[in-house]
C-alpha cells in the first residue's frame, strides 16, 4: 500500500520521528551507562556477545550495521578497556574470535538492569497495550524490509 507520493511526501515525519527515536534512546542510554564508562554503541556490542553468543567480528557487523573498520576500533577501545579479548580461531588463523573478559562479563551481567531502565526513560511514557502495539508494528514494518535480525529475533519466539 502506497502511503506517500511526491506531493505528500514533504509533510510525512516518519522517517524523521524513527531516526530521532533511535538517537534518544541512544542519548538514554548513555546517559544511564555514563557511572559504567561505556557508550550506548559499546553497550550493543557487549549484549550481543553476551545474550547471543556472537564472537566474530564480521557477526558483530552484520548485527550491528557498522562496516570492518568502525568495529575493530570499537573492539579496540573494548579492549583497552579489559571488557573484551580476542583471540585467533584455532581451526582458522584468518579468523579472530571475541569474548567476555572477566570484568567483561561482570558488566554483561548488569546490562539487562541498565537497559531497562533506559528503556522504561523512553517509553515509560506509553500504557502496556500502546507499547505492544508499538512493537507489533516496527517488527512488521522492519520484517516487510527484510531485516534479517529481526526475523531471526522472531523466529526464536
Amino acid at each position: 500500500m502506497s502511503h506517500f507520493t511526491p506531493e505528500n511526501f514533504q509533510t510525512c515525519t516518519i522517517g524523521l520521528l524513527l531516526g530521532r527515536a533511535a538517537l534518544v534512546k541512544d542519548r538514554i542510554l548513555d546517559s544511564h551507562l555514563q557511572d559504567y564508562g561505556v557508550t550506548a554503541a559499546q553497550f550493543k556490542v557487549l549484549i550481543i556477545v553476551a545474550q547471543y553468543g556472537v564472537d566474530t567480528p564480521a557477526e558483530l557487523c552484520r548485527y550491528l550495521g557498522l562496516d570492518s573498520g568502525s568495529m575493530t576500533r570499537m573492539l579496540d577501545r573494548l579492549e583497552q578497556k579489559d571488557l573484551i579479548a580476542r583471540s585467533r580461531c584455532p581451526e582458522d588463523r584468518r579468523q579472530v574470535r571475541v569474548e567476555l573478559t572477566g570484568e567483561g562479563q561482570k558488566l554483561a551481567d548488569r546490562l539487562p538492569h541498565i537497559g531497562a531502565e533506559a528503556m522504561n526513560e523512553l517509553v515509560g511514557v506509553l500504557a502496556a497495550d500502546e507499547l505492544a502495539t508499538l512493537t507489533a508494528i516496527l517488527t512488521k514494518v522492519l520484517l516487510n524490509a527484510g531485516d534479517t535480525l529481526t526475523a531471526l529475533r522472531v523466529s526464536d519466539k
